[in-house]
């Protein structure tokens, strides 16, 4: 059975939190493009997206690529968290890309000003109908 607020947010209520998500891998990445031997990760973002819907709509959890991390393993991982292959990886192994995490960054920070803007209009929405105002 769905949940009828879940229903009234609609896909932005599960989309912020994946969100903040990947805006910290990518902050991660930023603060490690010194780092040797540091791979560059990211959030596969429609996998994990899709992952968590089913699980709110009663589906299981599913890793949909070999590079994500087997459900059920280490507490706190994502497993959804890919690891970055570089365009070109600097000769100390790290394969952060300092022009391409902000170019990401940015889109992410967007993409979640986004998200959180629909949810607020939809609150707000909510509250004057709840209050008559």
């Amino acid at each position: 059975m769905s949940n009828p607020i879940a229903s009234y947010f609609g896909v932005h209520a599960d989309a912020l939190p994946l969100r903040e998500q990947r805006m910290k891998l990518i902050a991660s990445n930023l603060s490690n493009v010194d780092t040797p031997g540091y791979k560059a990760k990211d959030l596969d973002f429609d996998a994990a997206l899709r992952s968590v819907q089913g699980q709110r709509d009663g589906g299981e959890m599913l890793a949909t690529d070999s590079r994500h991390i087997a459900v059920g393993g280490a507490v706190g991982l994502n497993p959804f968290q890919i690891t970055r292959e570089a365009e070109q990886p600097s000769l100390d192994g790290n394969t952060v890309d300092p022009d391409a995490e902000r170019a990401a960054y940015g889109r992410a920070a967007l993409e979640y000003r986004a998200s959180l803007s629909f949810l607020e209009s939809k609150v707000k929405n909510m509250m004057t109908a709840i209050t008559g105002q």
